[in-house]
């Protein structure tokens, strides 16, 4: 990741990139500056955050507000119902099909979000991972282990996928644990071989992570949270968990859900529950930023005061 040379980083790309990409941790301000971006060039933003492509949670995932939407076309926002698996390949799949879109109506892609894995797959290609034998997922699936007890375990064989999953994130857990099984290769080494060709040719965008002063981010979490609960995020859990969905859908997993869900079961007090959900995210956004920065290589890193002056010189 290149820090401090701007200007070296800019004159290398072409007058007009294909795409911009806007990376970083949850609460670093990604979406405000993709917007105003967007709207300065008459661009798309496009979403690259896991969470924010189900419908169920607005609040909760940050999705931007209806408001916003309105400022600039916005893709990949809320399409997906909750009851749904929605894979990295099938957010490539729909982020080609957006893109071929706004090239065809002459807009600036931008692609802004906090879920590395759909960035380095749009640049790097999915890796070849081979299909896993019915017998070794009913396997991995039945163990008898608790959430904690899967990455526990996960951390003994495959450390660099343990440390960048939610330990409470039980789904993708025991993907990596399959993985594990039935190849005897951690998935981060499959994710790090040559696969299909990338969507987008890496040294065709403008790849920028934005890296905030961890104190800083930590107060600007807890200020979104306690903003959130303002805007109904407790009544938007409650409603998604009257749903009934089975207990490894993603969204269950959001920032906020597992501790909202122990609140409305009668288990612990609201503010118990809300100082619970700040620091998981507090905890995500440390991992995410760590991911970020061993993982985007080439990419420019610059604190979020800068970063709209650097865009504005790389696209023009």
């Amino acid at each position: 990741m290149e820090t401090g040379n701007i200007e070296a980083g800019v004159t290398a790309r072409p007058a007009r990139p294909r795409a911009v990409l806007i990376a970083g941790p949850t609460a670093s301000g990604k979406s405000a500056l993709a917007l105003a971006l967007a709207e300065r060039t008459g661009g798309t933003v496009i979403n690259a955050d896991s969470m924010q492509v189900y419908r169920d949670l607005r609040v909760l995932s940050a999705r931007p507000t209806p408001e916003e939407e309105a400022r600039a076309p916005h893709r990949l926002y809320g399409h997906v119902d909750g009851a749904e698996d929605y894979s990295v390949a099938h957010w490539l799949e729909d982020a080609r099909r957006i893109l071929a879109e706004a090239e065809r109506e002459g807009r600036l892609p931008v692609l802004v979000g906090g879920t590395g894995l759909y960035f380095r797959a749009l640049t790097r290609g999915l890796s070849p991972i081979p299909a896993i034998p019915a017998e070794v997922r009913a396997r991995v699936r039945g163990l008898a282990l608790d959430a904690p007890a899967l990455h526990a375990r996960l951390e003994a064989v495959d450390p660099e996928t343990a440390a960048r999953l939610r330990p409470s994130d039980t789904q993708r857990l025991m993907r990596a644990l399959e993985v594990f099984e039935a190849t005897g290769r951690p998935l981060a080494r499959w994710q790090e071989a040559p696969g299909e060709p990338p969507v987008l040719e890496p040294e065709s965008a403008v790849r920028l992570f934005l890296a905030t002063d961890r104190a800083a981010l930590r107060a600007r979490i807890a200020e979104r949270f306690h903003a959130m609960m303002a805007q109904g995020a407790l009544e938007e859990a409650r409603a998604l968990l009257a749903r009934g969905l089975p207990a490894d859908r993603t969204l269950l997993k959001a920032h906020g859900m597992p501790w909202f869900a122990r609140h409305l079961a009668g288990e612990v007090s609201l503010a118990a529950a809300v100082e619970g959900a700040i620091l998981d995210t507090r905890h995500y956004a440390k991992r995410q930023d760590t991911w970020f920065r061993h993982q985007l290589h080439g990419w420019t890193a610059l604190p979020p005061d800068e970063a709209a002056a650097f865009l504005a010189r790389a696209v023009g």
